[in-house]
């Protein structure tokens, strides 16, 4: 009777300091996924832009599609982004097959390897979207729209609620889970390995264990990103969107994993910066008089501000 009154406390307690903590994204859902019970809301039913929080819908729909995955899938110039002209690390003209096309959509974001997994559906793009349409049916997602594979178009639209269903439904994906998992893995491009890295920087770090992630980023949409974490005995998947910079966005990871599911383990990230060090509540803060200043880079410069934190990097748009 005891435990049990103490263990009720400490959730009251870390449900009262959750609702403390200042998350930077936009919206923020988390959900228990044993028993579905909602850990933390904040507008959770607003409709908003996914960027490629849309290939994990891409994904599941070429997948269910039982093409071979070993079948060699030629980028073309029609893959290249002409909308945002975002980069890619995969030159047109190379022949990869679509287990590992499959790899660099999710694991690294590509957005012409996302092309090219939908131009290559049976029946071709116009069969693709149906598909998804058909599927964003059936999980009930019924705030989401997706026109197109990569999340490029701001028309690509969901909310937190919808994308915890759509979390859900790729976690029983295994090749799925095995991709998003990875921090890393090497590709043959044009009979040259070329290693490629998880967008998401808490992939393999050191006391997080991560069933399922995706980032996403375009202007539009912010910084998002979905997770499926066990932390403190708790099966949970996290939903944020709209976060004002890839520090922001861990920052948020972290709060959650600390204040939301009560675990202050390990929280380094697995490829920490200078300035960004993981210490025992996450990456370091420093107050200063007009409110918190965060340091952090994220593969560029910093420029620090006393209000907000501003990351100046090159933008891939994933």
């Amino acid at each position: 009777m005891i435990k049990k009154f103490l263990a009720a406390v400490v959730m009251t307690i870390s449900s009262a300091a959750a609702f403390a903590v200042p998350f930077g994204s936009q919206s923020v859902l988390v959900v228990e996924d044993d028993t579905g019970k909602v850990l933390f809301e904040k507008n959770a039913s607003t409709v908003a832009p996914i960027a490629s929080l849309t290939k994990l819908m891409t994904a599941m729909v070429v997948l269910d599609a039982h093409q071979d995955m070993n079948e060699p899938i030629e980028i073309e110039k029609q893959d290249v982004d002409m909308l945002k002209h975002s980069t890619s690390r995969v030159p047109v003209g190379a022949t990869i097959p679509r287990r590992d096309v499959l790899q660099l959509a999710l694991m690294s974001s590509d957005n012409r390897a996302a092309a090219a997994l939908a131009r290559t559906y049976p029946g071709g793009i116009d069969a693709f979207r149906a598909a998804v349409k058909r599927k964003i049916a059936a999980l009930g997602m019924t705030q989401t729209v997706i026109e197109e594979p990569t999340g490029l178009s701001p028309n690509n639209r969901s909310t937190a609620a919808d994308l915890v269903k759509m979390a859900t439904a790729a976690s029983n994906y295994a090749e799925i889970t095995r991709i998003t998992t990875s921090s890393k893995d090497l590709i043959n491009i044009k009979g040259r390995e070329v290693e490629y890295h998880n967008t998401n920087r808490l992939v393999g770090a050191k006391g997080w264990d991560i069933g399922l992630s995706k980032t996403g980023y375009t202007q539009e949409a912010g910084r998002c990103l979905i997770m499926r974490v066990k932390a403190a005995g708790k099966n949970a998947t996290m939903v944020l969107l709209n976060a004002g910079a890839s520090s922001v966005r861990i920052l948020d990871a972290l709060n959650i994993r600390r204040h939301v599911l009560g675990d202050a383990g390990p929280v380094a990230t697995r490829s920490e910066s200078p300035r960004m060090r993981a210490s025992a509540g996450g990456p370091r803060i420093r107050a200063t008089a007009g409110g918190p200043r965060i340091r952090a880079t994220a593969g560029g410069t910093t420029r620090r501000s006393h209000k907000h934190v501003t990351v100046t990097r090159h933008r891939r748009h994933r």
